[in-house]
């Protein structure tokens, strides 16, 4: 189980997303548990979900996802395949057992001081195009509140495990999606930062702030009673994505994006060329 997981729902219209309870009376989603539930609301109706890690590393920038690496796949696939692999032993789709894989692990910044020698700050796209909003941390970066690295890891294993019967946008087909169930990349944190709040010290939490997005979203507000928790602001996190991706789905240039994201991956709702959403 993971106490960082938050789930929320936005139905059509503009109802403000309701958070979704862990099945069976459990206290914390696990990630194989999200990868159920989603698999099973799409048995109804269409679902358009956003998960909060880099679904790939960089590739366009130096023509490879691990360059020099003679093992380094390429393609998205070949990536998730190789980090599943590398962790089958981990429980819970964890993937930091490639920290200290001989070939991979010195391109990670890991916990316990292993700075691995080939370590860079090396960004993606969407990652380049982001920054004019918000800059996300580096992919291989898995130190820090800001290292995205380690739940990327987990995220991507997730990925594999969905790949044969989920699309994952951006790859293969970048277009609008028809789908019952697609799979889209998020940054809560852009989302905050367009909305023009700034994510510090979890004040994106407080229901003014949340009442701002949400309104910036084209999202009704929440009760003057409501409370969100969470660890790290993780609730109010997954309660403005939401209401991010419903009111970005209906926008289709945020499913434009160039040629770099079927390698790359693309987060979703960061329009390419750097313009603000």
């Amino acid at each position: 189980m993971h106490r960082g997981i938050s789930v929320f729902a936005a139905e059509r219209g503009d109802a403000p997303p309701r958070p979704v309870s862990p099945p069976g009376g459990a206290k914390r989603w696990s990630r194989p548990a999200v990868m159920d539930y989603l698999q099973h609301a799409s048995e109804t109706k269409q679902v358009l979900a956003g998960i909060d890690f880099a679904f790939a590393h960089p590739f366009h920038d130096t023509g490879s996802y691990y360059p020099n690496a003679t093992g380094s796949p390429d393609n998205p696939r070949g990536l998730w395949q190789l980090i599943d692999e590398i962790n089958l032993q981990q429980p819970y789709l964890y993937g930091g057992a490639i920290w200290d894989d001989a070939e991979f692990g010195p391109y990670y910044n890991a916990y316990g001081g292993r700075r691995g020698a080939l370590f860079s700050s090396r960004r993606r796209r969407t990652e380049q195009d982001a920054r004019a909003v918000k800059a996300p941390s580096p992919t291989f970066n898995c130190v820090g509140p800001a290292g995205v690295g380690t739940g990327s890891l987990a995220g991507m294993r997730m990925l594999h495990h969905l790949a044969d019967t989920t699309h994952i946008w951006p790859f293969g087909d970048a277009s609008y999606p028809t789908a019952s169930l697609v799979l889209v990349e998020i940054f809560p944190s852009y989302y905050f930062a367009a909305a023009g709040i700034r994510p510090v010290n979890q004040q994106q939490a407080a229901l003014p702030a949340l009442n701002q997005a949400l309104g910036f979203y084209g999202s009704a507000p929440l009760l003057d009673n409501s409370h969100l928790g969470g660890p790290d602001a993780d609730d109010a996190d997954a309660l403005i994505a939401a209401a991010a991706l419903r009111h970005h789905a209906a926008d289709k240039a945020c499913w434009q994006v160039p040629d770099e994201a079927a390698l790359e991956g693309w987060i979703f709702g960061v329009k390419s060329g750097s313009q603000k959403p």
